[in-house]
């Protein structure tokens, strides 16, 4: 019983001597705000777009290097008509049309060489009659790094078209910032 009580002891002190030993980052919480913000923006009741590079979003589900490029992109003169983002669609869904997503799963794989691959699939187009593509699973890539002792989002891999791979958002906008 004196064992137990040492070991259970010195469990609890490491847990309040090195919180960030024993309980890592969770690599989906970025991910999860900026799906459920994605998701509010395609409801079928949606009055106010949700801006998910707005200021203080990027300061704190992003990375500093992903907001730094999402500036430089935002200072190119080819920006969106409306000033607020430098892309004329939605770089979630990957277009400028969508349903109200359905069937979402946000799933986190291992992480390897200090990135964390958050997976998350979805149904965009169900509600569109007739549409080929209509009950299409749509993949999107989240790249979590850790950064300041938490989680946040360092690039967002889309689907590329038909037999291309998926393209990175820190690429795109990386030519944005060069006018291309």
């Amino acid at each position: 019983m004196k064992k137990i009580a040492v070991l259970f002891a010195g469990l609890v002190a490491a847990v309040f001597v090195a919180p960030g030993l024993s309980l890592a980052a969770d690599a989906t919480e970025p991910v999860k705000e900026i799906m459920k913000d994605t998701q509010t923006n395609w409801a079928s009741d949606v009055s106010d777009w949700i801006d998910i590079f707005e200021e203080s979003v990027l300061g704190r589900l992003y990375s500093k290097d992903f907001g730094d490029k999402y500036k430089e992109a935002a200072q190119n003169p080819a920006a969106d008509e409306d000033g607020i983002s430098p892309f004329d669609y939605d770089v979630i869904v990957n277009g400028q049309d969508a349903c109200p997503l359905q069937d979402i799963s946000i799933e986190s794989g291992q992480p390897a060489n200090g990135t964390t691959e958050v997976t998350v699939k979805f149904k965009a187009a169900t509600c569109m009659e007739g549409a080929p593509n209509k009950d299409d699973v749509t993949t999107v890539r989240f790249e979590v790094i850790e950064e300041n002792g938490k989680s946040v989002i360092d690039d967002i891999m889309v689907q590329g078209e038909e037999g291309q791979g998926p393209s990175s958002l820190k690429e795109t906008m990386g030519l944005i910032a060069k006018g291309q």
